[in-house]
């Protein structure tokens, strides 16, 4: 991940994506710290696809592995909801309804 949000991965295909970053968090409770991106593709509903794996912020080299309970999935739904509403408070607050 570089200082710009920014993170290059290689997806199941073997291709390289560009992905922006769009949070990164710590968990207590699983001692694990997560991150959440996007390539800014779209699914079928219009909706960003968004993506989410555990890494090791402090290694040297950015090793993302995938999250296997429904506990940490959870966790992550629920701060993207979060992020998504204080988006749309500073949308709705900067009279921008066009997004």
């Amino acid at each position: 991940m570089d200082k710009n949000g920014k993170l290059v991965i290689k997806n199941d295909k073997g291709e390289i994506m560009q992905c922006d970053v769009l949070f990164t968090f710590d968990s207590d409770e699983t001692g694990k710290s997560y991150i959440a991106y996007t390539d800014n593709t779209k699914d079928e509903n219009g909706n960003i696809k968004v993506y989410a794996n555990i890494y090791d912020p402090n290694g040297e080299s950015l090793k993302l592995e995938p999250i296997t309970t429904d506990k940490e999935w959870k966790a992550i739904n629920n701060i993207l909801i979060s992020v998504q509403e204080k988006v749309r408070e500073v949308v709705e607050e900067n009279g921008d309804t066009d997004k």
